[in-house]
């Protein structure tokens, strides 16, 4: 039997980058996988591809996260199609470095509303959904800057500390339902974005990963891993645990 076999999962931020591989890897291990972004780009070819490739189902959904109507309505469709929703990872998220003097009130509510409180949107509607049915997983996507910090990072990684607080919190709120709450923090992860990132920088890639005990950056891979085992029923005794993949780094 396949890790996630015949789960009903939704993933957002799935149109590219780590969002998109963790929702190859659910389709491997055999779940029935709904793919949300907020523009279909070249989702739809993709997830057919998907799906003929693992004999599954991988559904484009396109919805607004930090829109509540829009994120219920994707949520209901998904259920009423379903009969359950076994599954959530928030992954979407956005991202701009910023030193402390340059951060912005307009940026912090813009990197909050979609990092933050479109999480808690996502958490809260999910939640009453999975209670009827006997359960689920919440697999929230956070980030080593939360856990240490990082400069030039301030308000990242103020949105993804909030994140880690939120994921222990809930954890302990949502269990008598049995809706287990996780979270994955990466370390330095090789995504496009993190080579746009680093190229407008002028960072030294180098000095980062000699800070990295394993000798090498993260891949989309690596966090895809350990995503689906946290929604497995393999991790069904942990809840509010912030699992890092980092290569044990110091950042």
């Amino acid at each position: 039997m396949k890790l996630l076999e015949n789960k009903i999962a939704l993933i957002t931020g799935a149109g590219r980058g780590i969002g998109r591989v963790i929702a190859e890897q659910f389709a491997a291990d055999g779940a029935i996988v709904y793919v949300n972004d907020l523009q279909p780009g070249d989702m739809p070819g993709w997830a057919e591809e998907c799906a003929r490739r693992n004999g599954t189902r991988v559904v484009p959904v396109c919805f607004d996260v930090t829109d509540t109507a829009a994120l219920k309505a994707g949520l209901m469709g998904i259920y009423k199609a379903e009969g359950r929703i076994d599954v959530v990872v928030n992954n979407a998220a956005i991202i701009q470095n910023q030193k402390l003097g340059m951060v912005t009130k307009p940026l912090l509510e813009k990197m909050f509303s979609v990092n933050v409180f479109a999480v808690i949107d996502m958490i809260q509607l999910a939640a009453r959904l999975m209670a009827r049915t006997g359960g689920g997983s919440i697999v929230n996507i956070a980030s080593i800057t939360g856990v240490v910090g990082s400069p030039g990072q301030v308000a990242y990684s103020s949105t993804k500390g909030a994140v880690i607080a939120l994921t222990k919190s809930a954890a302990k709120e949502l269990s008598p339902q049995q809706i287990r709450v996780n979270a994955v923090a990466p370390g330095i992860i090789k995504t496009e974005r993190f080579e746009e990132l680093y190229e407008a920088s002028g960072d030294k890639i180098d000095q980062r990963i000699s800070r990295i005990a394993l000798g090498r950056l993260g891949t989309p891979q690596d966090v895809a891993n350990a995503v689906s085992f946290l929604a497995s029923d393999r991790a069904s005794y942990i809840s509010g645990h912030i699992l890092g993949v980092d290569g044990c780094a110091s950042i």
